[in-house]
Order: C-alpha cells, then structure tokens, then sequence
C-alpha cells in the first residue's frame, strides 16, 4: 500500500475507537491514526449541519498529510432543534441533556471529510432522527452512574445502554454511533481508497 497511487494509505483523523471498529466492520483499517487538535466550538447561530461539516473538514486539514495519504476525519453532534449539545461537562450537565431528550426527538448529525492524495477535498453530511422514551429520575441516575454519557456528544451512546431509551430511530445507525458508514464508504471510494 504505502505510497503507491492507486492504493493510497488511509490516515484517520481521530483517536475515536468507536470510528476504528466501524471501520473495521466495512474491511477498512487506517494505515495509521492522527489526533487533530482544533477549537471545536460552536459559532454564534451556526446550524448543526454546518457545524458538523465545518468541523470534520477543520479536522482532517489539521492533519499531516504525506505523499500518497488520503485523510479520514468526521465529528458528530447531538442537536434539539437548532441547540447543539456538545459533549457533557459534567454530571449535572448529563443531566441536563438526558432530561431536555426525554420523550422528545432529536437530530444525530455528522459530518465527514475525506481529503484524498491530490488535496481534493470531499464533505458529507449524514443526519438521523432518534426518538427517546420519556426518562424517569430513577432511569436518568441509572445512566448517569453508568459514566457512559460522558465524552459522548449530546451525553449518551447508542451502542451501550442507551439503546434501551430509544424507541424510534429513522436513518442510519452507524451515524448516530459516531461515522455514517454509507457516506464514508462512498467517499473513501471517490478518493480511490482500497475497500474491504
């Protein structure tokens, strides 16, 4: 694989385990991982959509990319109409987000990006919409001791204990994991990334 460019390595844009093992699930293990360091802060007004583009392109452009390299990056984001909810600062901000998604619908939104050996740069968004149960006290304590909500975007994961909560989801799966699969599957395509 290395260099040669008609195989170009694939460099994942993340320190994500939950984005390795989905890609491990579509044959697709990344030559090696970067970390970007960037402000993932909202702007003022910005709409989840954009947000979740602008920040995975932000991602995978903080990232070196050497001769023959296809760059992988994505973020994701919870969002209650037009409120992002970022990942929880603490308990009582898990708190705050499992009670505002109780009983209610809410958004999964990502974005990927894919920069490919010559520097074209490629943006998806995917967006599934999750329907939680409402939550009783005793349910919102019982994750909240769990500590799964925390580090995870709008404070819970889908693959953990979580799934118990939702009673509809329409759109994919993958996505609300953390890397719609479609999307990045097509895109890794376009960029001429081997696929498993």
């Amino acid at each position: 694989m290395g260099s040669n460019p008609e195989h170009p390595a694939l460099v994942l844009a993340s320190t994500s385990p939950r984005r390795r093992e989905l890609l491990a699930r579509i044959g697709i293990e990344p030559a090696r991982i970067a970390a970007p360091d960037i402000d993932e802060s909202p702007l003022k007004g910005e709409l989840p959509r954009h947000y979740v583009a602008r920040l995975a392109e932000a991602k995978a452009r903080a990232v070196e990319r050497a001769a023959g390299e296809v760059v992988l990056a994505g973020d994701t984001t919870v969002a209650v109409g037009r409120r992002i909810l970022e990942k929880p600062s603490d308990e009582t901000d898990l708190r705050r987000m499992l009670a505002l998604l109780s009983g209610r619908r809410h958004h999964v939104w990502s974005g990927v990006c894919v920069v490919d050996a010559a520097g074209k740069v490629r943006v998806r968004v995917a967006d599934t919409i999750v329907a939680f149960k409402v939550l009783s006290a005793s349910e919102i304590d019982w994750y909240v001791a769990s500590g799964e909500g925390m580090g995870k975007a709008g404070g819970y994961a889908i693959q953990g204990r979580a799934e118990i909560f939702a009673r509809f989801l329409s759109g994919s799966h993958s996505n609300v994991v953390g890397l719609p699969l479609f999307e990045t599957r097509s895109l890794l395509s376009a960029a001429g990334v081997p696929l498993g």
